[in-house]
This record gives structure tokens, sequence and C-alpha cells, in this order.
């Protein structure tokens, strides 16, 4: 089965090693200053790269478990030490005492360290013959963990770390056999950071639509979780509402552990804090709710400025337009 499901999407990975594809790596900065630059950016290279890395691995966790079995490569266990390295940043860093609830400063404390280590963190994962290209991925990495002046995080932020294995793809520190352990290992040891960032310094959800968006924080995990439950026996999208389900299941599915996650986190009917994901589960099937969230992820996520305009741009991902 697995063998069958390489090639889908996958062609921005055939070009890597055995021949190194030649970058001028370039610390990547904002283009999309304007919101009809935004057609630039749907153009772009880098638009087409991204959706392609969300949509290969979207392709790649189909009907698979957390627990399933693939391979872990050197370059995967060196990502989850950087993400342990963050972790362990928080535990040393406990939030101040301050009279606001939310966004608390120690935040800013934590945030200052990896602004200081990025390019270390970076450089040690990368292959020696790489090291140059850093600086450029580094950026990502920064971008990744929220903002250190407004105190909030938010799907650009989420993005930004795909954007950073995305790079790690291009420059051929992934693999496309690494495609199971960017998820069930790399990513998901991601939110949990992400998770204990937001509840320990209370970042406030950037550009929160509130109830009416389908999470204060993440997108991607619902995506690919969805995939991974794609023709289940016996769990159905109107299952996911129910907390013994939930609770049985969440440790082999992403999407079924951000329920969890918002369960521990808010109150009240879920009909009322999270209407969106209520609304979705009463769609049929996973495979209607993956194609609907791609949809949403790009009319909610990608095609919005106040997202995109925090977006970096450097040879890794190119402002480009896509060659014709």
């Amino acid at each position: 089965m697995a063998e069958t499901e390489k090639p889908s999407g996958s062609s921005h990975e055939d070009d890597k090693p055995p021949n190194p594809v030649s970058f001028n790596f370039m610390v990547p900065k904002k283009e999309i200053s304007m919101v009809p630059d935004m057609g630039k950016w749907k153009r772009s290279q880098a638009y087409a790269d991204y959706m392609g890395f969300v949509l290969t691995l979207n392709e790649g966790v189909k009907g698979k478990k957390l627990t399933c079995e693939y391979q872990v490569s050197e370059t995967v266990e060196k990502l989850l030490a950087m993400l342990g390295t963050l972790d362990r940043w928080i535990d040393e860093t406990p939030p101040v005492d301050q009279p606001s609830r939310f966004g608390n400063k120690a935040y800013r404390t934590w945030y200052a360290k990896l602004d200081q280590e990025a390019e270390a963190l970076v450089t040690a994962i990368l292959p020696s013959e790489r090291h140059d290209a850093a600086p450029e991925i580094a950026v990502y990495l920064k971008e990744s963990v929220g903002n250190s002046t407004r105190i909030d995080y938010g799907t650009g932020h989420e993005a930004a770390f795909a954007a950073f294995l995305c790079c790690l793809c291009k420059v051929g520190a992934l693999r496309v056999e690494d495609q199971l352990a960017i998820i069930f290992k790399v990513f998901d040891k991601y939110l949990r950071v992400m998770r204990k960032l937001q509840k320990t310094y209370r970042m406030e959800p950037a550009g929160s639509q509130g109830v009416w968006g389908l999470d204060d924080f993440q997108f991607l995990p619902f995506i690919w979780g969805s995939s991974q439950i794609i023709d289940h026996p016996t769990l159905e999208p109107r299952h996911f509402v129910e907390e013994k389900v939930v609770n049985e299941y969440h440790q082999d599915y992403m999407f079924l552990e951000c329920i969890k996650f918002i369960n521990e986190m808010k109150t009240g009917p879920f009909a009322e804090h999270s209407n969106q994901l209520w609304n979705i589960s009463a769609v049929p099937s996973w495979s209607k709710v993956n194609q609907g969230l791609i949809r949403m992820y790009k009319a909610e996520c990608l095609e919005k400025f106040p997202v995109i305009q925090h977006f970096k741009f450097g040879s890794l991902l190119s402002i480009q337009p896509v060659k014709p």
C-alpha cells in the first residue's frame, strides 16, 4: 500500500540528491505588503511548493495510525532533540507574576533564547554540505512559535513550521521516506510544545475568528488527522464529538488528539465553543471532511491577507511566479 502512495504530488521532492540542487541561500523577507499583492503569492513558486508539501503528506498518512511502524531517520531524531530543547526552555522559564491574565511576559524571555540560538539549532540538523542554508531556514523556525510582541500564536505560525519542514525537504535533509515520521513524530512533537507554550504563557490566539474559526490555534493537524481516518471501518465523523470515542482513539489519530485538547481547554457545550467542528461532525465521510478542510485551509488561511502578510520568502520558498 505504502509503495503506491509515493508518486502523488511529490514531484518537487524528486529532484533532490544524488545531484544536489544549487541554491543561492538568502535571509527570507516579507513580500506581501498590500492586499493586491495576494495574487503574487498565489502565483508564486512558494505557494505551489507549500501546497504540494501539505498535500503530499496528506496522501502519505491516509489510513495510517500514529502508532503504526515507520522509519525514523537521523534527521528526524535531530529535529526531535531540537524540539526537546525548546520544551526544556519552557520549564526553565516559568511564567512571571503580572496583572494581566493573558500573554505572560516570560514568553519574551523564552523567545529571546530561541532568537539567539535558532541558527545553531538548525545547523545541527543540516548535513555538513548544507550548513550554508541555516540562516535562511532558521527564519521559518523563529516564525513558527508565535509572536513575541503580541504574545500570540495562530495558523500563520503553524504554516511557518510546515514551511520550515518543506525547506528541510528541499535541501535534502529530509527525504521522501521520512514522510510518516515528519507528521507522526516531528509535527506531533511540535504540536505538544506549542500547546505547552499556549498553556504556560496564556498566549492569545492570533487573528482568531472565535467560535466561527475551526480552532483557536491550529489547522494542519485537522487536515492530516482527517486523512488518517479515511476508510476507517467504524469511526465516522459523527463520533468525534463523543468523549468516550476521543479518549479511546486519541493516541492513534491526530484529529482526535486536537479534539481532546479543545475539550480540556474549553467549557460548555461543544456545539457552542467549536461550532465549525460541530458542523463538520455532520459530514458523512472522512474523505469529504478531508477535502472540505483543504478547501477551507486555502480560503481561511492561505488566501487571507492578515495571515500571509507575515510570510517570508527566500530562495527555497520563492516569490517568483511558477515557471509555466
